[in-house]
């Protein structure tokens, strides 16, 4: 019985992926810190041990040959998953519960992965995970039944490191038309909704009314009763929910300006909540880029 062949050595497949992404290997040794006549020595033995060419190489450029296109996203995986390992077997001691709030605008873009990436590096901590409106989230959070929250900064409250700054906009489904409406009718979470308050409070400054006409406590309730033409709600500008478009002309109602989205807490006793706050600052503009980046070229 043949012997299976040894895995493909992560190193190998490293310098093979930079120089198909810069195509130069003297470009791909100096990002990887390497001799290029070591980078040079990676590639030709991954080729030696799959057996095909996978680079063409002449005077003027380095591109990938029709093999070579075909393992790129296999040799993604492959260190991905490397490096997940890595991290997991790397990670810290940090043990017990960690409460965590987390206001809902998160939950489907960059909660997850922040979540992933934490739990890669902290598998021992247990994770009690509470998503909701961030007025609410604060009020749990001073009652002492949340370690740590994720929210939308409140109106007068400077607690909290910014993760990130939001410009907020109207949205409403394609076609809204609101220049000619003498009420602007509006589809808001409840109170204590924080983008609810934001959004009143900006349509009573420039002296328009309005009225609630649909009131849901979840963003999928939101988002469908805005689809389906009820009124026009306040969003990101940056991921706004399938079927929404910006509100036109952008004279039509008042600007919303911006709302900060915080970390609260963090600063206590506890390692595992101060773990996560890092994460969360450090990670969610990366991430919201990237979510951005899927969300655009999601048909």
């Amino acid at each position: 019985m043949a012997s299976e062949p040894p895995p493909l050595d992560p190193v190998l497949l490293r310098s093979f992926l930079k120089v198909s992404e810069t195509r130069s290997f003297t470009e791909a040794a100096r990002q990887l810190g390497l001799q290029q006549s070591s980078v040079s020595q990676h590639v030709a033995r991954l080729e030696k041990r799959v057996g095909r060419r996978l680079l063409a190489r002449d005077t003027h450029e380095v591109r990938t040959t029709p093999d070579g296109d075909a393992i790129l996203p296999l040799a993604r995986q492959v260190l991905e998953a490397s490096t997940r390992i890595e991290r997991y077997l790397k990670g810290s001691t940090l043990r017990g519960r960690l409460r965590l709030g987390v206001s809902e605008d998160f939950a489907f873009t960059v909660l997850p992965d922040i979540l992933a990436e934490f739990a890669m590096q902290h598998h021992a901590v247990d994770l009690e995970l509470t998503v909701g409106l961030s007025g609410l989230l604060y009020e749990r959070y001073d009652a002492g039944d949340l370690d740590l929250i994720f929210v939308k900064r409140r109106k007068g409250d400077d607690r909290g490191e910014v993760a990130w700054r939001e410009r907020l906009v109207w949205v409403g489904r394609p076609g809204t038309l609101l220049a000619e409406q003498p009420v602007v009718p509006l589809v808001l979470y409840p109170p204590p909704s924080i983008t609810r308050i934001h959004a009143i409070d900006t349509l009573e400054r420039a002296g328009r009314a309005w009225r609630i006409a649909c009131t849901s406590d979840s963003l999928a309730g939101l988002r469908a009763a805005t689809v389906a033409g009820l009124g026009v709600t306040a969003h990101s500008a940056r991921l706004l929910p399938p079927g929404l478009v910006e509100v036109e002309p952008q004279d039509a109602l008042p600007t919303l300006g911006s709302i900060e989205f915080v970390v609260v807490g963090g600063q206590s006793h506890q390692e595992a909540a101060r773990a996560l706050a890092t994460s969360i600052l450090s990670d969610t503009s990366r991430l919201l880029v990237a979510a951005t980046r899927r969300s655009a070229a999601t048909p």
